[in-house]
């Protein structure tokens, strides 16, 4: 007879979606290898999950207890008991989730039941817990735990609220006592919807980071977008934070989310994965894992001298760190905020010119407006300018162009919120001599130092060192300038390609 494959279900259920991810058990073992291994061989040490969806985590732990006390408690369902009410402990995201993690971990939905692998619960949860909480809305119609937008997520008892137990409640209120744990790991919720137009969202798995770091386990371990290296809605403190924090020993950087989780995930920015390690201050040991298989690696500070984000690559910090000691203005200074003219997205303009129309750029290409239409910044119009467009492709693979072609706005001109302004300048010429400079290859990887995702705001070009423009620019010019060496030019060469 054949041997029938038998798959294990969370590595389909991590293979579903990217709408809810998932983490494989392949995903969950390389996460518990960065843990010390004798935590698996000791009956005291207790592990907490505290956003819970299939459970992996905690079968993956179990078994690893499992095999470690085997000396220690020979009887096995004795052993199984003992890890079960002592040891694994998780907090589910939904009613839902929290079902499927016990059948995951007890092999029974009911932590009680007939078929379920303990047998000294008195209760269906067991210390699987979940308890459905309602946000606590502030002034401004935001829950005050977590962020959420009250006309997106009040709701009746008959739909799901998203109000996560674990960032709306105490350990004691959930499992009715004070517990400590001496390793918090899993893979919480990214973002929730903020009630913007479209597809707007904010993110939450900071605030998870943030209370695992306020019950002070021994160890911390999650995976999250890499976003808040550089950007991010809300994640300026959290980004500070966690630069500053020498406790974070080890990150796993993923520039592609698929490559981690293996089935097609696409998160802009890629994800990450770290270990915190409460008792253990030091430098941090960064793995970068890149779209094409390569892996570098380096043992450094996360927060370099001032410096308000991670430079995410380790081959960029020899060039960023050249760059800084010029100590030159930065480029970010001639650079617009979000809608230079006042004038937003939506606004469009008309085919046929009119008397004291000017030319618009707005999202399709252009039209006319009316030049009494301007709402601030009236005296760019009639001078030069370059408009390049506020969103771009995250660059999740490599080499890329990390911002899209700048174009040469002649005097008589303005643009909606669609792209940012650079400028403006007196003379057509060294508005060209600009367009030269943002079309090299040194130019955009200062850029994608601070880019991680789609936006390309007046931010990202914090990085980039404002020149001299009576004169174009090439690569060859600013590798010398900068005093690039060929490892460092063959990084850059390997990063960005020639703009189309």
């Amino acid at each position: 007879m054949k041997n029938k494959y038998s798959p294990d279900i969370l590595n389909c259920l991590a293979n579903l979606s990217s709408d809810e991810v998932f983490t494989s058990p392949e995903l969950a073992n390389r996460m518990l290898d960065l843990l010390p291994q004798e935590l698996f061989r000791s009956s005291k040490t207790r592990f907490l999950d505290p956003c819970s969806k299939s459970g992996v985590f905690l079968r993956e732990i179990a078994k690893r207890l499992l095999a470690g006390l085997e000396e220690q408690i020979p009887d096995l369902q004795q052993r199984i008991d003992h890890i079960m009410t002592q040891q694994v402990f998780g907090i589910a995201c939904t009613d839902l989730t929290a079902e499927m993690s016990r059948r995951t971990l007890y092999c029974s939905k009911q932590a009680n039941g007939e078929y379920s692998v303990a047998t000294c619960f008195d209760n269906a949860q067991g210390n699987l817990r979940y308890m459905r909480c309602q946000h606590i809305w502030n002034l401004q119609g935001r829950c005050k735990h977590c962020g959420a937008s009250q006309s997106e997520y009040l709701r009746t008892d008959a739909y799901e609220t998203y109000a996560y137990p674990f960032i709306h409640k105490s350990i004691k209120e959930i499992f009715q006592k004070d517990m400590q744990f001496d390793v918090i790991i899993g893979n919480p919720p990214y973002q929730m919807g903020d009630g913007g137009n479209g597809a707007s969202a904010t993110p939450i798995y900071h605030h998870f980071v943030e209370q695992s770091k306020k019950i002070a386990p021994r160890y911390l371990v999650m995976i999250i977008p890499s976003r808040w290296f550089a950007g991010g809605k809300g994640l300026d403190e959290f980004r500070e934070t966690m630069i500053s924090d020498k406790r974070v020993r080890h990150l796993e950087d993923y520039l592609n989310a698929s490559d981690c989780f293996g089935n097609g995930v696409e998160i802009k920015g890629g994800v990450c994965y770290f270990l915190w390690d409460r008792d253990n201050i030091g430098s941090c040991h960064i793995v970068t894992h890149t779209t094409d298989g390569t892996i570098s690696e380096s043992t450094r500070f996360m927060k370099i001298g001032d410096n308000d984000v991670f430079v995410r690559r380790n081959e960029a910090v020899s060039i960023f760190e050249k760059v800084s000691k010029k100590y030159e203005p930065v480029f970010s200074t001639i650079v617009s905020s979000r809608r230079p003219f006042g004038l937003s997205t939506n606004v469009e303009g008309h085919d046929n010119k009119e008397e004291n129309d000017i030319t618009i750029f707005q999202r399709g290409g252009t039209a006319f407006f009316e030049y009494s239409k301007i709402e601030k910044n009236i005296e760019w119009v009639n001078k030069y300018k370059i408009y390049i467009t506020k969103a771009y492709n995250a660059g999740d693979d490599y080499p890329h162009q990390i911002i899209n072609k700048p174009i040469l706005g002649l005097k008589g001109t303005c643009c909606t919120e669609t792209y940012i302004l650079i400028g403006p300048f007196e003379t057509k010429g060294e508005a060209n001599n600009v367009i030269s400079y943002i079309q090299t290859k040194f130019f955009r990887f200062m850029v994608s130092l601070r880019k991680i995702s789609q936006d390309a705001t007046q931010k990202v070009y914090q990085f980039v060192p404002l020149q001299d423009f009576s004169h174009p620019w090439t690569d060859e010019m600013l590798y010398k300038k900068y005093d690039l060496d060929k490892d460092e030019i063959a990084f850059i060469e390997s990063m960005i390609r020639p703009m189309e």
